[in-house]
């Protein structure tokens, strides 16, 4: 299965990774699955990897493989097809993703979505400090390209694959392993609130901040680098509040 390098890792690799902690396993990687899917990272149509490939990634069996895919089906995340050419392919337009996103902001209480909103302030200042004392040319130029990427995004759904890629991409270039797996959790939770229809996100113009802080991190300006990724994430989850307090009225 394709999917895009990020640095040493990628950012599927990351939202696939085996699983931490204890808890139902199940609904552990129902959660993972459809982490990647909101975030774009798996695309509508994208086939998954074979059930023991999975279940390895993971580090779960296959019966608890097998019952979060049949979660996914029944949620219609996931179509699984029989016989030469089939296995489970991802099933989720921008409308079914609106829609789950739209009823998860609904259950989100206030103080949630400030907890969120603390996690990932503190997450993307670190990891963009650390990518200004550490990103080389290599890391720059991808975080130019996917920042690029949103300023052309055409229609949302591309603006989510390349806003969410680019926020992890970050942290990659922090050359932190935690502070990308935080990161790949933390856009699991925010970015398909933030490109819901009514949050009304322009791509060009997050697409412009993101290549300010491009700037910074490549000029190794550890402050300005640190001053922007906060800023931006504080109105971003300001935003989703807004959002939220509209539709509680």
């Amino acid at each position: 299965m394709a999917v895009e390098q990020l640095g040493g890792l990628t950012a599927l690799g990351a939202v696939l990774s085996p699983l931490d902690g204890a808890g139902p396993r199940t609904d552990a990687v129902v959660a993972r699955i459809s982490a990647a899917i909101a975030m774009g990272v798996m695309s509508d149509g994208e086939q998954l990897p074979s059930e023991i490939e999975l279940a390895t990634q993971l580090g779960v069996s296959t019966m608890t493989l097998r019952e979060a895919l049949a979660v996914l089906r029944q949620q219609g995340l996931v179509e699984t097809k029989r016989g030469r050419g089939g296995g489970s392919f991802v099933r989720a337009s921008a409308d079914a993703v609106n829609s789950r996103s739209l009823a998860r902001l609904h259950d989100l209480t206030m103080q949630d979505l400030r907890d969120l909103g603390d996690e990932h302030f503190a997450i993307a200042g670190a990891s963009a400090v650390l990518a200004a004392r550490r990103g080389v040319a290599g890391d720059v130029a991808r975080l130019k390209s996917l920042a690029q990427r949103l300023v052309d995004a055409e229609d949302p759904v591309r603006g989510r694959r390349a806003d969410s890629r680019f926020q992890i991409e970050v942290a990659v270039c922090a050359q932190s392993a935690r502070l990308t797996r935080a990161e790949v959790n933390l856009q699991a939770e925010i970015s398909a609130l933030k490109w819901l229809p009514q949050m009304a996100t322009d791509a060009k113009v997050e697409g412009e901040q993101h290549l300010a802080l491009v700037a910074a991190i490549a000029a190794e300006d550890e402050a300005a680098a640190r001053g922007l990724a906060e800023a931006h994430s504080a109105a971003t989850v300001r935003r989703v509040i807004e959002l939220r307090m509209e539709l509680t009225q």
